[in-house]
């Protein structure tokens, strides 16, 4: 005779996954009751992914659907405690690089624009070339100022960085206009945002802009019609050319994914490191409040983020905006749509996609979402969001986390800037 209780826990399990996973039944049929077997036909029969049958059978594997660090799994309110166990254990799955480098920054210039002072900056890393930044305030703003690292998306374009969300000049590259045309309604929206009175920071981050890998530094591999190097006053930015190293870029980075791993990292690990010095250089300004420090960022830098927002608590308030779905998604819909900067190998048995941004409760938090989004499904971005609600709502902060959905394609428009701002006015102002 079969063990009763394994049978209702694995009948249990089943029942909690069939709406989700539609496939692998964890009982044999015989043992299903009569009224189930018609739907998991059905499941079986439409079983499709962009890994074929192994998409929905290998997630309906996962013991805990969840993810065993989930605090929702977790028995106690505490917060604290829950972060306490499981922070440590995420940052070791993260495998961020090990150094006390302390990056030292110089000014190439400084100026002022659109009713703005700015700086251009530079500083050392301990790997890679310099990366390059502006940071920018109200003009003749005195006293500290609440400050925001703008993080820059991805794009499929990574011979820029900063210069994708900000705007110095009247003249910009011709390929910059229409990138801010297509997701950000035509603004410059770390420009636009510091006018409302903030201090900000926006810097390249590993692969982007001045951090890109560069033709003369590469070995054995082609670069076919790419003859980019180093951009020099005597060799402009050629339009086509930027159009062919974005090309090359995009198929280097399953190259450097393999090599990260190989050398015992991860893609959002190193960025995360990144991320993070760049934000303890903003924090050191005479100008900036240290305690009222925020981030966000559309795409790759609505992925940054959730790393940076949920690993970091010196992030006051964080705004992810296009970036926020579930393991599931990725794993059976979406993998393909997205850059390696998005993985981190066995956090998706331990916690899910939305949860690292859990990490930072109970600090203010918004996501902002486009239901028409190309780069993720509806009904898995509404679960993240679900899902994030209902971590705030348990550890009683509810009121301290905002999810919304707009119309549209993948985006950060006029006016979601216009809710992310004043969302960081109200925490941070």
């Amino acid at each position: 005779m079969k063990d009763k209780t394994n049978f209702k826990s694995q009948r249990r399990l089943l029942c909690q996954s069939l709406p989700i996973l539609g496939t692998m039944s964890v009982l044999p049929f015989s043992l299903i009751p009569n009224n189930m077997t018609q739907e998991i036909t059905q499941a079986i029969n439409s079983d499709k992914s962009i890994i074929g049958q192994y998409g929905p059978q290998l997630n309906a594997l996962r013991a805990d659907q969840q993810g065993k660090w989930s605090y929702l799994n977790h028995k106690s309110k505490d917060v604290e405690q829950w972060k306490n166990k499981v922070l440590p254990m995420v940052k070791e799955l993260l495998c961020m690089p090990e150094t006390d480098f302390q990056p030292k920054v110089r000014i190439l210039r400084k100026f002022t624009f659109d009713c703005l002072d700015m700086e251009e900056l530079e500083w050392e890393m301990a790997y890679g070339r310099k990366t390059k930044a502006i940071f920018m305030k109200p003009q003749n703003a005195t006293g500290q100022l609440p400050a925001i690292l703008g993080l820059h998306d991805h794009g499929g374009n990574k011979y820029f960085g900063h210069r994708k969300i900000i705007k110095t000049s009247n003249e910009d590259h011709p390929l910059i206009e229409p990138h801010q045309n297509e997701y950000y309604e035509g603004i410059a929206w770390a420009n636009a945002i510091a006018k409302r009175g903030y201090a900000v920071l926006v810097h390249d981050v590993f692969t982007f802009g001045s951090r890109r890998v560069m033709y003369q530094d590469i070995s054995d591999i082609s670069w076919g019609d790419c003859k980019i190097t180093n951009h020099t006053d005597d060799q402009p930015e050629n339009p086509e050319q930027i159009k062919i190293y974005n090309q090359w870029a995009g198929e280097h980075e399953h190259i450097m994914a393999k090599s990260l791993f190989s050398g015992g990292y991860t893609w959002p690990g190193v960025t995360l490191y990144e991320d993070q010095l760049a934000l303890s250089i903003l924090a050191a300004r005479s100008e900036v409040d240290a305690e009222r420090l925020g981030c966000a960022g559309l795409s790759g830098g609505g992925l940054r983020t959730t790393y940076l927002g949920g690993m970091d608590d010196r992030i006051k308030c964080a705004v992810c905006v296009g970036f926020m779905s579930t393991w599931r998604d990725f794993m059976e819909n979406k993998s393909y749509t997205h850059t390696w900067m998005t993985y981190t190998p066995g956090l998706p048995n331990k916690l899910e996609f939305p949860e690292i941004l859990s990490l930072r409760m109970p600090l203010p938090t918004m996501v902002l979402n486009s239901d028409q989004d190309q780069l993720f499904t509806l009904e898995e971005m509404k679960k993240a969001i679900d899902l994030l609600q209902s971590n705030f709502d348990k550890a009683g902060f509810g009121d301290r986390f905002q999810g919304h959905h707009f119309p549209g394609l993948h985006k950060f428009d006029k006016e979601m800037q216009a809710v992310a701002f004043d969302w960081m006015d109200k925490w941070l102002q």
